[in-house]
């Protein structure tokens, strides 16, 4: 490895963390490119810290082993912590990669006494979408829903040129688990779609970055390609044509990258091409780029986000949560082996509050995919600090078939964890510096999702929060671990209350409007009126949505005596004095709440401001920066959606505060 450019933020890759590693005696065996990658990450160890790489067999007290015959599966190592020696051993070099970073980021303690672990990957798939467009688009800029600058990929229209930034990126995704990542945006513009045919050199130096710490590159395509880019007629799925066509464009790719990982597809979505228009199925289409990627290895990932974006919102029977188990758990079992059906982790579209998407547990014969979304689209958009593991955890830990089956997280281990990124050239990564943690708990999870999320943001704050950056890094974690823990149960606070999401700003999506999407053709309502707010999804007088869910969750969600709380109002409509298992009305539960989320945000802007003598300057700058607006945002959110709702109910808040 080298130096990271001048002033961009190490992220949880300081030097600091590597002082423990560096200053010992390390051997490394084993040949490959990763095997190499690992002995560059050493020899920067060593030079910073004083310590030695060594040869043959002369005396070391850390070693990284590339061993035959081991069981610790592709990307799994084991660590053996013996009195003078320290020990990885791998059956591949990514586990020793893998085993590397594991040390770092253990410190001291990977030196103490301890029994052999190995470690496996749960998930064979951990990967990220990144929405960037090679282009600077007119309405969705240079990365859609990004919140981090422009792209780390393109600039100017062409692959940038001095790739050093995305080494660094590829070594920050490995360290946390990343092996995958699609580097354009799903809503494929005509100059993201060359990147497959005439530029696809441009992707392939791209690869070579990534390839050297583990990570494969894969291409958004337009499903209609073979029209776009091939001069056919038709991109009909089932068409010879258009079949030679899809083979031809897989070879031209393999050829450029040999290692490249396949194919992501939006199709019959939000206006993308797809096989509707030709009376075939998605399995249809999926199989068509399935069989072109096949002899080479790929994998094509067909996103399930498909609804009708025309909604007569006044049709009660339409339900865009509906859409995507409708539209592909009758075709279970109909997607070849290598075709993997990536699937939103709730049923409408990344709100602060969803329940799980029942088409994850309803294709036992299908490899799915769970999407999550690092970046904060609905989630205060890397201006407000939300950490988003204690979601993602509940999430990979539900159980779709109740206590007795497997979990979001099991399930995901065929097909794999896929996240929007929320990465960018913002000097910072993420925007937010405290966004970081978002995407590095992602990888994370991805690699083993039962994990704690406490402990997760304690392996971040220990990496990142180093004694190099402050003389009390003690005092330093304790401040942010106590910012972040709850952030996110404080966004949810003071934004769509009960699980009714959205009431956000048309477009752009960030800030309050209880009615920006009420009367739209999108399918996002909460049809509150006079009576009472809320969706009624029950089988009995709703949509019929509580019926995709196997027991018990069928039945849970079904009555609102059972449903939980911070889901009831996606799953019925209920009148304002109804009352929760909090023994809270819904209105004063809306009334409390969101004075209750100012109250935090306000008083994390305050601690986070104490912390100023501990914090290198420009950190404290941009964080301190992100909580005025934070403040500011969650006080509008609160006047609006409060007042909103004292003129809908006529119901005034029981302690007589003050409604804007």
């Amino acid at each position: 490895m080298s130096s990271l450019p001048t002033g961009i933020d190490p992220a949880w890759l300081p030097d600091e963390v590597l002082r423990d590693v560096g200053s010992r005696r390390v051997l490394v065996r084993g040949e490959g490119p990763l095997a190499d990658t690992l002995r560059g990450e050493v020899a920067y160890a060593c030079r910073k810290f004083g310590g030695a790489q060594v040869t043959g067999d002369a005396s070391h007290d850390l070693c990284f082993d590339l061993a035959e015959g081991g069981d610790e599966g592709p990307e799994g190592f084991t660590l053996e912590r013996r009195p003078g020696l320290t020990m990885v051993t791998a059956a591949d070099p990514a586990g020793l990669l893998y085993g590397w970073f594991h040390v770092v980021r253990l410190g001291e303690s990977a030196f103490t006494t301890a029994p052999a672990q190995t470690h496996r990957p749960a998930v064979a798939l951990r990967m990220l979408d990144h929405w960037d467009n090679v282009s600077v688009h007119p309405v969705m800029g240079q990365v859609e829903r990004g919140y981090a600058g422009g792209s780390l990929f393109w600039q100017d229209g062409r692959a940038r040129g001095d790739m050093a930034r995305v080494r660094a990126y590829a070594r920050l995704l490995a360290s946390c688990g990343i092996n995958a990542l699609s580097v354009n945006n799903v809503n494929v513009g005509p100059v993201e779609a060359r990147l497959l045919t005439d530029r696809i050199e441009e992707v392939a130096a791209l690869a070579d970055e990534f390839r050297v710490y583990g990570l494969r590159v894969h291409l958004c395509v337009s499903f209609a390609a073979s029209m776009l880019l091939g001069g056919l007629d038709t991109a009909d799925p089932l068409d010879e044509r258009v079949r030679a066509w899809w083979r031809e464009a897989a070879d031209r790719v393999y050829a450029h990258i040999p290692d490249f990982g396949g194919f992501v597809v939006k199709a019959d979505s939000e206006g993308q091409p797809g096989p509707f228009a030709y009376g075939r199925s998605h399995a249809d289409g999926a199989n068509l780029l399935a069989d072109a990627l096949a002899p080479h290895g790929g994998t094509v990932h067909w996103r399930a986000f498909v609804y009708n974006h025309r909604q007569d919102w006044r049709d009660r029977t339409t339900d865009r949560a509906r859409a995507a188990f409708d539209h592909f758990a009758p075709l279970d079992g109909r997607f070849r082996d290598n075709a993997v059906l990536q699937v939103k982790h709730g049923p409408v579209d990344f709100q602060v509050r969803e329940p799980v998407s029942p088409v994850i547990g309803a294709m036992p014969r299908t490899r799915v995919a769970v999407e999550l979304q690092v970046t904060q689209e609905y989630t205060g958009q890397q201006r407000h600090a939300c950490a988003l593991a204690p979601m993602w955890a509940e999430v990979l830990g539900f159980r779709p078939e109740g206590e007795q089956g497997p979990s979001v997280g099991e399930l995901a281990a065929s097909g794999g964890l896929v996240a929007v990124s929320n990465a960018g050239d913002d000097p910072f990564w993420t925007g937010h510096p405290l966004a970081q943690f978002n995407l590095y708990a992602f990888g994370r999870l991805a690699w083993q999702p039962d994990a704690d999320p406490g402990r997760l943001l304690d392996e971040w704050l220990e990496s990142t929060l180093t004694p190099a950056r402050t003389d009390d890094p003690e005092r330093l974690r304790a401040g942010v671990r106590s910012v972040l823990a709850g952030s996110w149960a404080t966004y949810e606070k003071y934004t769509a209350p009960l699980g009714v999401g959205f009431m956000v700003q048309p477009g752009h999506h960030y800030g309050p409007s209880v009615d920006g999407y009420e009367y739209s053709p999108w399918g996002t309502y909460h049809f509150a009126d006079r009576d009472g707010v809320g969706v009624d999804r029950t089988r009995a007088t709703g949509t019929g949505y509580t019926g995709q869910y196997a027991k018990p969750w069928s039945e849970t969600y079904e009555s609102p005596e059972t449903c939980p709380d911070e889901l009831l109002l996606f799953f019925h409509h209920v009148p304002y004095g109804h009352v929760l298992h909090s023994g809270k009305t819904v209105v004063q539960h809306i009334y409390d709440t969101h004075f209750e989320g100012v109250e935090e945000a306000e008083a994390a802007r305050e601690l986070w401001s104490s912390l100023a003598d501990l914090v290198p300057e420009a950190w404290h700058a941009r964080v301190a920066e992100r909580y005025e607006e934070q403040v500011r945002s969650a006080r509008e959110w609160r006047d609006q959606v409060n007042s909103y709702f004292l003129r809908k109910s006529g119901v005034p808040d029981r302690y007589g505060r003050r409604i804007h």
